[in-house]
């Protein structure tokens, strides 16, 4: 049997083709692997076979339907699901374009409509907290600050920041190289707090090295606890321990310093086009989200300021 009727072998293949080809983040190739393994399992589940023997021209847009809607049952959010539904249709275009399968059972599926939410942001006053609070007296302390000031100072994402490496930062024209999504670069200013900040830990950073401090470690910007570069979660860990102790905010992830950046940049008076640049965005239609953010903040300054704003 040839092995391209069992699914899991083509999405190994087609998990490469993204990587190499199309450029893809690692976060997207290992979110489409959970999806498209957790559908092979729904499916072999329905067919009641093994996962390693499900029959790729055996799925039709009924065996997609029934697990979405099982995804629903089970309360998952439209955003995930929509996600979930980009994973298929990239996955069977893939099939289909290629020749493994004679129809394409995701052709036409409907993607549904994302949860409309309003991203969350600190106050600027949370964010002076947030930096006074870090003990910069120490190699990790200042590490710490670093890494808060350079997510609120440039707007950039999580995964661009562990992505960084010593060689992207110049303090001589005070600018980040960053690798955004598909691998396209773009270069962000730095201001003078967190060019200062990236001085003084970039002089002292060497100290952070240890025993498993490799060659890619040592040409990354941040370095985890363990001495190799820095990673995701462990960024996630300082940014929510310093939120927990300075702020409200329901959400504490690197990602509310982002929207902090492109909320705090527009309520001063940003072009909303610049912002899409620092921030990466493929289009302005997924910076427009900000500007709702600030309308919302210019109704409740108007509510609490104006005398007859709640007669």
């Amino acid at each position: 049997m040839d092995i391209f009727r069992h699914m899991k072998a083509l999405i190994d293949k087609y998990l490469k083709y993204l990587a190499v080809e199309k450029n893809a983040s690692k976060h997207t190739i290992t979110s489409y692997r959970h999806d498209l393994e957790t559908f092979l399992i729904f499916t072999a589940g329905v067919e009641d076979t093994d996962p390693e023997k499900v029959d790729l021209s055996s799925i039709t847009r009924l065996s997609i339907r029934l697990w979405l809607g099982d995804l629903s049952e089970k309360g998952m959010a439209k955003s995930t699901i929509a996600r979930k539904v980009a994973a298929l249709r990239s996955f069977f275009k893939y099939c289909f374009k290629r020749g493994h399968i004679e129809k394409n059972p995701a052709h036409l599926l409907v993607v549904p409509k994302k949860d409309k939410s309003l991203p969350k942001t600190a106050t600027v006053e949370d964010i002076k907290r947030m930096m006074d609070a870090v003990n910069t007296e120490t190699t990790r302390g200042l590490q710490n600050r670093a890494i808060l000031e350079l997510f609120y100072g440039t707007g950039m994402r999580l995964s661009e920041l562990t992505g960084l490496n010593r060689t992207d930062i110049d303090l001589k024209q005070n600018q980040v190289i960053v690798k955004g999504k598909g691998n396209k670069q773009r270069i962000i200013p730095l201001g003078k707090t967190v060019s200062d900040v990236l001085k003084e830990f970039i002089e002292k950073r060497p100290e952070l090295y240890g025993n498993r401090t490799d060659a890619d470690a040592k040409r990354a910007l941040f370095i985890a606890a363990s001495g190799q570069r820095m990673y995701d979660r462990a960024v996630g860990l300082i940014v929510e321990k310093y939120f927990k102790k300075t702020s409200e905010v329901t959400q504490k992830s690197p990602h509310v310093l982002r929207h902090s950046f492109a909320t705090h940049m527009l309520d001063n008076g940003a072009d909303i086009r610049i912002i899409k640049e620092f921030l990466g965005h493929a289009n302005l239609a997924a910076t427009q989200v900000y500007t709702h953010t600030s309308i919302d903040r210019l109704k409740n300054v108007y509510e609490q300021a104006h005398p007859r704003a709640k007669t």
